[in-house]
């Protein structure tokens, strides 16, 4: 195995770590602010392909307006789903909110699948986002590149406003203790609203970062990326943004070296392997590499 080899898998494991992070945010911001896991989360990347192919299609929309527009898109399908599905059910018990994240999702899947049809979609970016960067040993495409940049620029985005603005504190504040949240003044369903948007946008935007990578999309294309997404907060401790990040860098990275590093017969079990090392994390690190304990919080 060569030391050009080694790199370029590397490099694909940042691209998929990059689209895991991004989605892995949403699951861990919702969950520290209202304790929820919302698997209907992965269907949003769904919604964030299919709005990006509609908008390359039928509108020609320059590739950073198309970037803009999948983003809103993502944060208004949150918005309606926090508002239709999950504020209803605010203070029920927690596995009533649960089994509604699941019937969102199975109803964001079959809704797909019935405006859309079943038939995977071939989804292509112009030829300027195809072109084959080479630097080295290392091979990459413009997209590639695109993807990597877009990811950190919005995670950097999210670290200032939590940390640096009156909504990042009032997010804060929601998740150390709601009750007291409230009694401080802080408006609870626009903040609770706020995070479903955020993260849900970043959701789409990876949907986007999706179809450009694999090249094709279809209606149940969010069910397995938000599945190791999940596995990615909880690697990184689910309710911490860094974690999340850090969760869906280490899981892009491990997938792709297993992948690229062990004989090819055991490729047909990247997924296996997958939450093989999330019960590995769960034996060794319960709360994730960087996930606070439950009893530490307010």
């Amino acid at each position: 195995m060569s030391s050009g080899y080694l790199a370029q898998q590397i490099v694909n494991g940042l691209i998929l770590g990059s689209m895991y992070a991004l989605v892995a945010i949403g699951f861990s911001m919702i969950y520290g602010i209202i304790r929820l896991i919302n698997f209907a989360h992965g269907d949003v990347v769904m919604i964030g392909a299919f709005v990006t192919l509609g908008l390359m299609q039928t509108a020609r929309v320059p590739f950073p307006l198309i970037v803009f527009g999948v983003l809103l898109t993502g944060a208004l399908v949150g918005i309606l789903i926090e508002k239709g599905a999950f504020r209803p059910m605010r203070g029920a018990p927690q596995v009533t909110g649960f089994i509604a994240s699941l019937a969102v999702s199975i109803m964001l899947q079959n809704l797909g699948v019935l405006l859309l049809t079943a038939q995977p979609r071939n989804f292509t970016f112009p030829d300027y986002l195809q072109q084959v960067l080479n630097a080295g040993p290392v091979s990459f495409r413009v997209i590639d590149l695109v993807i990597m940049l877009c990811a950190l620029i919005l995670m950097c985005a999210l670290i200032v406003l939590v940390h640096k603005t009156r909504l990042g504190m009032a997010m804060r504040a929601t998740a150390e203790n709601l009750d007291v949240a409230r009694l401080m003044g802080i408006n609870i369903n626009r903040t609770i609203m706020a995070t479903f948007a955020i993260g849900s946008g970043l959701a789409g935007t990876a949907g986007l970062m999706w179809g450009g990578k694999f090249g094709q999309i279809d209606p149940l294309l969010g069910f397995v990326p938000g599945l190791k997404s999940f596995v990615a907060a909880v690697i990184g401790g689910v309710g911490s943004i860094p974690g999340a990040m850090l969760g869906g860098y280490v899981l892009g990275l491990a997938e792709v070296l297993f992948v690229g590093l062990l004989p090819p017969i055991y490729s047909a079990f990247r997924d296996a392997f997958v939450f093989a090392a999330l019960i590995l994390i769960l034996l060794i690190l319960p709360n994730g590499l960087l996930g606070k304990k439950t009893e530490e919080r307010a």
